[in-house]
């Protein structure tokens, strides 16, 4: 069953509150971040990409690092 937030939920929920940032404070959380956290939003973000080591290591031969993942998630939450 999927569960869908209201909007006051959304602002609760750590992954919604990353996408309120941007410039300088949105990359400075994102370096506070371990890299498998990164990956996670990554994964939850974008149902269709390949970013879990397993499946990138697969598809692509290797994984993604934390500055490529960064870089991502700056472009997708900026782009929206």
């Amino acid at each position: 069953m999927i569960n869908f937030l209201n909007d006051e939920e959304k602002l609760k929920h750590p992954y919604y509150q990353l996408m309120e940032l941007k410039g300088a404070e949105l990359e400075k959380e994102l370096n506070s971040w371990p890299r498998m956290d990164l990956i996670e939003w990554l994964d939850w973000n974008d149902r269709n990409g390949v970013y879990k080591d397993e499946d990138s290591q697969r598809e692509f031969g290797n994984i993604v690092g934390k500055d490529e993942a960064i870089e991502i998630i700056i472009k997708q939450i900026t782009q929206d």
